[in-house]
């Protein structure tokens, strides 16, 4: 079952935490009529550095420092191994700029955006309300601790429900 998708994103830098706006639960949450729940993120940029974005539902207070358990809404996380710096001429770096057409057999270009999937089966189950706040906390590990990064950049955000 497909859900209302969250306004379209446009940052022209990325973001350390985002908190969507109120997102419906389907009426299956609370029983046991949904067998899996996803929430997909499309146009996921991975321009930058490398990170982890932990997904929190319920939890609009997440910060890199709220622990990862149901207690806080952690639903699960995704990664992002980043391109980082590019070194290539102008225009190298810009999925957009390669030409194809439908017989053109060579890959996409490196740096065409990636969708994620982060399954919140169990997360989504816990929630009670008939509607759920989604938080993305963007985390960049480097050293011996995480730190806050700016390198989330997605397009939307999808909720799924799949029933048997």
């Amino acid at each position: 079952m497909r859900h209302p998708a969250l306004p379209r994103l446009w940052h022209p830098r990325g973001m350390d935490r985002y908190v969507s706006d109120r997102i419906p639960v389907p009426e299956t949450v609370g029983g046991e009529s949904f067998t899996r729940a996803d929430l997909v993120f499309y146009g996921v940029d991975h321009s930058g550095p490398s990170y982890e974005a932990r997904v929190f539902l319920n939890n609009s207070d997440a910060t890199l420092y709220t622990p990862r358990d149901s207690g806080a809404g952690f639903a699960g996380s995704f990664s992002v191994f980043g391109h980082g710096a590019c070194y290539g001429e102008e225009g190298h770096c810009d999925p957009s700029r390669m030409t194809r057409d439908d017989f053109d057999l060579r890959p996409p270009h490196p740096l065409t955006p990636l969708t994620k999937t982060v399954i919140i089966t169990d997360a989504l189950r816990q929630v009670v309300d008939d509607e759920v706040v989604v938080t993305v906390v963007a985390a960049e590990h480097g050293g011996h601790k995480a730190e806050s990064t700016d390198a989330l950049i997605f397009d939307r955000v999808e909720l799924f429900t799949y029933e048997d």
